[in-house]
């Protein structure tokens, strides 16, 4: 009852801030000064879902490569020293509202050569059981909804510090287990989308002092049809698909202590909500039977029409566009590729998500296994994402031919 309740409020609260959004108040252009967060299918798909990015603010497009690339950039798994790998990571998500959802991820690479590799992951999501009730409030079922995501990539370089990856994806959302929503039999969702991601790597020798590393990622995730849970009229929804920059640099001081400072910014290539005209009552105004767009476009276009105008059809203009990028920052440094710690922080502005936290994390690796743990620590009272813990188990094998890994450099 008490995981209904909460629920029902976080659906109620989501339609309050959308309404508000779209009325735009007394109907003046609100300069993008009210809650317009874009709203898409699947938004499980941008979770961090492994210990490590998590605990740099969700950071991972230019960091060095692990097994868990998949989720950030798949184009770093031709960077990744070792030969192939895996992580296993598990995250209980929204303690502060529910005790039984969580989001699981298993990721792995295998490198094939030094030019190119391939990866593949699997990313779940439970919701935990939820009660179904009619529209009179009598009990209809207890269902357990649930959503995944699989993909696959191959990664390859173009030049020795420069590779490109592609990673096709499959994914199913079953948010309704089948029940009628507006007369209308509800199905699962089905989408297919795709990842087209950058990465560069750049390795300096400051004279035989201290090496550094300078690497910087692009990724376009979740390109796709949009996705529907009707076969009738209902809406049919974006897919999350975010542009991704990153810009990472590491010091190596002394073949023992490394620090890297990494940044990223995001953002949504979904159209924003328009703000809808409405007459002296506050009722939006319909002509044929389609609202009137006051401020903003039309956000009922095609997907690759969607990704142009994300760039300038936010009501608000170029200062609610702003709003829409976020930006987080990064660290991690690590003694002997033994011990990590790690501290991040994440901005999403507050009239776009409100997601604002920091976030900390350590690591510990010995011989093939290693064991990440992050921490979320958010920066508004009662937010439902603080206290959030991540946990990731990594095992990774080097290749067995080391001692020509040691004349390239890529062991110590």
């Amino acid at each position: 009852m008490k995981k209904a309740v909460s629920v029902l409020s976080l659906i109620l609260l989501l339609t309050t801030m959308q309404t508000k959004a779209q009325n735009g108040g007394n109907g003046h252009n609100p300069l993008g000064q009210t809650l317009n967060a874009i709203t898409t299918a699947v938004p499980f798909l941008t979770i961090a879902p492994d210990s490590r990015a998590g605990s740099m603010g969700d950071i991972g497009c230019a960091t060095s490569a692990d097994a868990n690339s998949q989720s950030y950039n798949p184009a770093k798994y031709v960077f990744n020293e070792n030969k192939f790998g895996f992580g296993i990571s598990y995250s209980p998500w929204l303690r502060n509202l529910v005790n039984d959802v969580n989001l699981a991820y298993l990721a792995g690479y295998w490198r094939i050569t030094d030019m190119d590799a391939i990866g593949a992951s699997l990313r779940y999501f439970s919701l935990g059981e939820i009660s179904f009730m009619d529209e009179y409030g009598e009990f209809i079922s207890n269902q357990n909804p649930n959503e995944f995501a699989i993909d696959f990539t191959y990664s390859r370089k173009l030049i020795d510090q420069l590779s490109l990856a592609i990673t096709p994806r499959f994914i199913y959302s079953n948010l309704t287990a089948g029940q009628f929503v507006g007369g209308e039999e509800t199905k699962a969702g089905l989408a297919g989308a795709a990842d087209l991601s950058l990465f560069y790597e750049q390795d300096f020798d400051a004279r035989g002092m201290n090496n550094s590393t300078l690497r910087a990622g692009l990724c376009i995730s979740n390109m796709g049809n949009k996705m529907s849970y009707s076969s009738g009229t209902l809406r049919r929804d974006f897919l999350p698909t975010n542009l991704k920059l990153g810009l990472g640099y590491e010091m190596d001081f002394d073949g023992y202590n490394k620090l890297s400072i990494n940044g990223e910014i995001n953002k949504l290539l979904v159209p924003s909500n328009p703000i809808y005209a409405t007459d002296s009552m506050g009722r939006i105004i319909y002509e044929g039977g389609d609202p009137v767009i006051a401020y903003g476009k039309n956000p009922d276009v095609s997907v690759p029409m969607g990704m142009i105008q994300s760039f300038y059809d936010a009501p608000g203009g170029f200062k609610e566009e702003m709003r829409e990028v976020i930006w987080a920052l990064g660290a991690e440094y690590s003694y002997r590729n033994l011990f990590f710690v790690r501290l991040g922080y994440f901005h999403e502005s507050q009239y776009k998500g409100n997601r604002q936290f920091l976030s900390v994390g350590a690591g510990i690796k010995y011989s093939v296994f290693g064991i990440d743990v992050s921490y979320l620590v958010a920066t508004k009272q009662y937010h439902p994402l603080a206290n959030t813990l991540r946990f990731t188990l990594n095992f990774d094998f080097v290749s067995a031919n080391k001692n020509e890994l040691k004349q390239q450099g890529r062991l110590r």
